[in-house]
């Protein structure tokens, strides 16, 4: 591993599923001398289900390039594993922004880049698949900087990329040098080439976006005067730009049409990221306290300092156990070594706080993609622990005698209910483990039990992610599951007044039991609860048991009368009974005031009450109309929008109150109608009476 962070350059790739990510990596590896078979088995180490080849996990690789380690972090296109890609964000110091020259720049993507401008994370941009016969290098640059602004411009030009004959060439537009790719030869020609027409224009827009960023203000001056700026002295300002995270630089990548031999641009990407993209000596760390929530002095890159780790992705391998993906941000880490463990400020998605002081076990860092044994992982350093039992993705490793916290990444909340059931016994013995361990290795996925339909509930991003997840259990952990419909939490209330007998009357030798009640109900205002009045007279029901014909309401108002939901918003008045001086007690009360619910609620007729939801919708302004008219489709009703301005200009949330049962899956859905790009959040505001015919088809089946 490399001794100083100046020597490495952290880097991960982001883009929409098929840009052609993992391709690139494979092939800066074999440009470096470092590809190989192995990349499957690495990049998808303790993962035993078949949709790794899909793309769905953070994976780690490591090329050499001008005596600097390059640690490729290549993240997941498909929007469901966000995490892995919250993980990559988290571990890299800047951003290659993977953009087809084919498909162009999806919502996800546009959306990712503005996270990365708000916190000025270096980023660049190469277009890829510049082989394919309906690719379009110019219209990808256009598409770039239409969704994502200002400061992205391309520094070379190709000409001929990807097309049959003797190769290709780039050109680039700072210094007019010429270089041509022939198969597995790349060579600087010796002639500059003087540019014309657009590609004058697009030098024109290269200096000037390096002259907007330069920190020598005589640069302009000196431009627009005619003078011919020296190209060293752009690229020295570009590159620092580029590391700032205020200039984005745009360059083209393709395969040779034979497919063999080194791809077009892909030493000059390699030369960007040692030259312009920072270190991690040189790249802020993330927010930390200490895990009492105090502050603490800042810290920096050091091998020598206290150590300050995360975890940044989790699996499980069968035969060696949990294995923890670790960047080290200061300090050294140490094989045996005992660290403290902390986990905070993610119990409201189902990871309760934890601090633990664990031994670490055995390191291993990348080479190419396999893994070897390493003695040490200084600060810069991604690594892969083994034996940290504890530790969970998102988790901070620290000193023991000081340690510290870093701020919890950034995550959506998982909005996709599935609900689960364990198939045998066996199963549902091992479930709970199971489950626990998915939880400590994915920050996206929260597992609920709902204690009012007791339903096993994981919540997830999507339905892949579903998918994965419940093959994981069986793959992994050897539990069959199987899903279900998720339930809603009801409530019920009666339609109008009514009257109500209980009478619960038997004999059976010995004391008998004997209470009889005589009850009016009516319904009250949402909201308002349960209501008891007691208006017996002259003894009718002795005192001592009023009190139990009130419990045996309240437990027959929780129970329900007709679906099992609790029953909600009703005022009851006991009127009358009768008691026995031997056999009355206080059970036979409690049993009488319930029957004597259920004889009023019959009269009266049960309404359902469901649970109605503020839910907040993000979307870029052309699909609002869109979104509204599908809210209202869902029974919702729009209650606002509010366009958003600053860094969200173009975006607007609408706002509205939707029944949960027509939001089950909305996660799915309006990822469908908006491209990817659409995000809301929702939370219970109150019930609200279901409509009869939906009510009626509940009352059937949950009465059956």
């Amino acid at each position: 591993m490399p001794s100083t962070a100046a020597e490495v350059r952290n880097v991960v790739l982001v883009g929409h599923t098929g840009a052609g990510k993992t391709a690139l990596a494979e092939d800066l590896l074999a440009v470096a001398g470092a590809g190989g078979a192995g990349a499957a088995q690495q990049g998808r180490h303790g993962d035993g289900d078949h949709r790794s080849s899909r793309g769905i996990t953070l994976t780690l690789s490591a090329l050499r390039h001008r005596d600097m380690t390059i640690n490729l972090l290549d993240t997941p296109g498909y929007p469901d594993f966000v995490g892995e890609l919250r993980a990559g964000l988290r571990a890299a110091d800047a951003a290659l922004f993977v953009v087809s020259a084919v498909d162009g720049v999806d919502g996800a993507t546009r959306a990712l880049w503005a996270e990365c401008a708000a916190v000025d994370m270096p980023r660049a941009v190469v277009v890829t698949r510049l082989d394919h016969p309906r690719a379009d290098f110019a219209a990808a640059v256009t598409a770039c900087q239409e969704a994502f602004g200002a400061g992205v411009l391309p520094v070379y030009l190709p000409d001929g990329a990807g097309q049959a004959g003797a190769g290709a060439r780039l050109v680039g537009l700072l210094t007019g040098q010429v270089v041509e790719y022939a198969g597995k030869d790349r060579h600087d020609l010796a002639d500059r080439v003087e540019l014309d027409g657009a590609a004058q224009d697009a030098r024109g827009a290269l200096i000037e976006g390096i002259i907007a960023e330069s920190e020598d203000e005589t640069l302009l001056d000196r431009y627009l005067g005619g003078e011919e700026l020296d190209p060293r002295t752009l690229l020295d300002d570009a590159e620092t730009a580029i590391a700032r995270g205020h200039f984005h630089p745009v360059l083209p990548f393709a395969r040779t049409a034979s497919g063999v031999g080194i791809p077009v641009g892909s030493v000059e990407l390699l030369d960007l990221m040692v030259d312009a993209f920072p270190s991690p000596a040189e790249h802020p760390l993330p927010p930390l306290t200490r895990c009492d929530g105090s502050g603490c002095p800042g810290m920096t890159a050091d091998p020598d300092g206290p150590l300050l780790a995360e975890v940044v992705r989790t699996t499980t391998d069968p035969y060696v156990g949990r294995m923890s993906l670790v960047r080290v941000f200061s300090g050294t880490l140490r094989p045996d070594a005992t660290v403290h463990v902390s986990g905070h400020g993610r119990a409201a998605a189902g990871h309760p706080d934890h601090d633990v002081d664990e031994k670490v076990g055995a390191l291993q860092a990348p080479d190419g993609t396999a893994l070897h044994a390493v003695d040490a992982c200084a600060a810069g350093g991604i690594c892969v622990v083994t034996k940290l039992g504890a530790a969970e993705t998102g988790d901070t490793l620290s000193d023991r005698d000081d340690p510290r916290l870093l701020a919890p990444w950034m995550m959506p909340e998982p909005l996709l209910p599935v609900a689960i059931a364990a198939r045998t016994k066996s199963d549902e013995d091992k479930l709970p483990t199971a489950l626990s361990r998915l939880a400590a290795e994915d920050p996206t996925v929260t597992v609920r039990t709902d204690t009012e339909t007791g339903q096993l509930l994981l919540w997830c991003m999507g339905e892949a992610h579903a998918d994965v997840l419940i093959e994981r259990l069986a793959g992994r952990y050897g539990v069959d599951v199987d899903r279900a419909e998720p339930r809603i939490a009801l409530r019920e209330t009666v339609r109008g007044p009514a009257h109500g007998l209980g009478r619960h009357v038997k004999q059976s030798g010995g004391h008998g039991q004997y209470a009889i009640c005589q009850i009016e109900v009516e319904p009250l205002p949402p909201g308002s609860g349960f209501e008891f009045v007691d208006e017996v007279v002259g003894g009718a029901v002795p005192r001592a048991f009023i009190p139990s014909v009130q419990k045996g309401l309240v437990a027959q108002l929780a129970r329900g009368v007709a679906t099992g939901n609790p029953m909600v918003d009703i005022r009851v008045r006991l009127v009358d009974g009768k008691a026995h001086s031997v056999d009355s007690s206080d059970l036979a009360f409690q049993v009488a005031g319930g029957l004597a619910l259920r004889d009023a609620a019959a009269k009266a007729g049960v309404a359902l009450l469901e649970p109605l939801l503020d839910v907040s919708v993000l979307v870029p302004d052309e699909h609002v109309g869109a979104v509204m008219g599908d809210l209202s489709g869902r029974r919702g009703r729009v209650i606002g929008m509010e366009p958003l301005g600053a860094g969200d200009a173009g975006r607007t949330v609408v706002r509205a109150e939707v029944p949960e049962l027509e939001m089950l899956r909305y996660a799915i859905e309006l990822r469908a109608l908006t491209h990817g790009t659409g995000t809301f959040t929702r939370h219970l505001t109150r019930y609200e009476p279901m409509p009869e015919h939906l009510a009626a088809t509940v009352i059937k089946d949950r009465s059956g």
